[in-house]
Formats: structure tokens, sequence, C-alpha cells
């Protein structure tokens, strides 16, 4: 994995990210929290069945590292894009969201699918998507990067730790959906042992996704969350599992 420790949280990660100066981002994993096994132990999750106390202690541990408390969001697998810089009752229903105002903090959870990261070349706008094979087909990325109203040619996107195209196998109804939407997307997809089933590659169809939509500048991407069991939670290779959470803000000004 790309990155650098946050050293007094050694479970955290900087990514490896050529961002502008006033662009923060962080990675978390599941190391250096308080959640008992299966959630062991940094668990950002409060879905997942884990105890309340734990998850609350670990978000407030998070928290200590961010200038304000991240816009936590109701992550249903679609393209619905929130507002960080306005203040909501309750938690969003969205899979993405966007903040221009310095120190509103973007996250999304993931254990399997893909987090990705966007900003623009003046650090003026930033955003997190969460991207599963139906987050992409729905066009996640594509509305985070519209409601960013930014030319795509300006922005900068990061892909985070996903489940690599070794572990991914998805029937064919997957791959004709993407398919139907793009040829060269075939390309993504390698035959499996199983008629009828495929190994997808979701970071390449990421990729193709954000070239398609004019974004350029792509970096990070092909760490398997399924084959770091010791980093990372994967709800595919264990199912009873934790969230690790991705997040991006605009630093205040001094």
């Amino acid at each position: 994995m790309s990155g650098s420790s946050t050293g007094a949280f050694p479970g955290v990660i900087r990514p490896d990210w050529s961002m502008p100066a006033n662009v923060r981002a962080l990675l978390t994993t599941r190391l250096g929290g308080c959640s008992l096994p299966p959630y062991d132990s940094f668990n950002l999750g409060e879905h997942v069945g884990d105890e309340p106390e734990a998850v609350a202690r670990n978000r407030a541990m998070l928290r200590e590292m961010l200038p304000a408390e991240p816009l936590w969001l109701s992550q249903v697998h679609g393209c619905a894009v929130a507002d960080a810089d306005v203040p909501v009752a309750g938690v969003p229903v969205a899979d993405a969201a966007v903040a221009r105002e310095p120190g509103r903090v973007c996250v999304v959870m993931t254990a399997d699918c893909l987090p990705v990261l966007f900003c623009d070349d003046d650090g003026s706008v930033v955003a997190a998507a969460h991207a599963g094979w139906r987050g992409l087909a729905g066009g996640v990325l594509e509305a985070a990067i519209a409601k960013m109203a930014v030319p795509p040619a300006r922005l900068r996107a990061w892909l985070g730790p996903a489940i690599g195209p070794g572990s991914f196998e998805v029937g064919d109804e997957v791959r004709e959906v993407f398919v139907s939407m793009n040829p060269e997307a075939a390309q993504v997809f390698v035959q499996a042992r199983t008629p009828g089933k495929w190994l997808a590659d979701l970071f390449m169809l990421a990729r193709q996704r954000l070239l398609a939509a004019g974004v350029e500048r792509i970096e990070g991407g092909g760490v398997c969350t399924v084959g770091n069991p010791e980093r990372f939670y994967s709800y595919r290779r264990d199912r009873q599992t934790g969230r690790f959470a991705t997040l991006v803000w605009l630093e205040p000004p001094a």
C-alpha cells in the first residue's frame, strides 16, 4: 500500500497522491481501534453489528486527526451526491460527497467496494465517492464530477483499496451491463473457471469511466482488500466484518 503512516496513529495512512498543498486525505485500516473480533479493531461502520460503544470510540479517535466531524453517509450503492458544506439533520442517503468550504470532511466507508477521491488543481473543491460495480454502472463517479462543477481536465482522482481482479467473480449480467455501455469494458473481464462467471477488474472499470468523463490524472489502485486481511476489511472474504474509511478535505487557513 503506497502512502505514509501518520505516526501517532499507525493504522491510518496518508495516500501517496499528488494533490495541491491545501488538500488533505486519509485512509484508515483495520488496525489501531478497540472493536472486538470479527470487527477488530478500527471498525467505523455503525451498521455492521459491532458494539455501538466501540464504533463511537473508534470514530472519536479518528476525529482527533480531523478539522471537523466527517459527513458520514448512509451508502446504498446509488449515485446521489451530498453537499458536505450544508449542515443536515441525520445521515444523508448518498454514495458521494463534495466540499468546497475548508474544514468540511468528505468520507466514504468500504470493505471491498472502491473508494475514489477527487480534488481540483486549485485546491478549491474535493470529493469522495463509494464505487462498487453498481455505483460505477449507475454513474456515481460522473455524478461526483458534475457536482464539483470544475472542468474534468482540471481534476485529479485517487483510487483506494478494493477487491482485486483475482477475487472479484461476477456473473454474465454484470459483464453485460458494462459492455453494453462501453464495448472496451469487455477487456476488463476474464473468463472464470465456472461457466457464466467472470473475474472483473474494478480498478480498470473505474479508470475507464474516469477517462471517458475527461479525468485523465488517476493515481492509486491495485491494492486488494481480499488479499490483505491484516490491514483491510473484506465483505467478500469474511461476510461479517467492519468498514474502513477514506477521507478528504481542504485544510482550513492557519
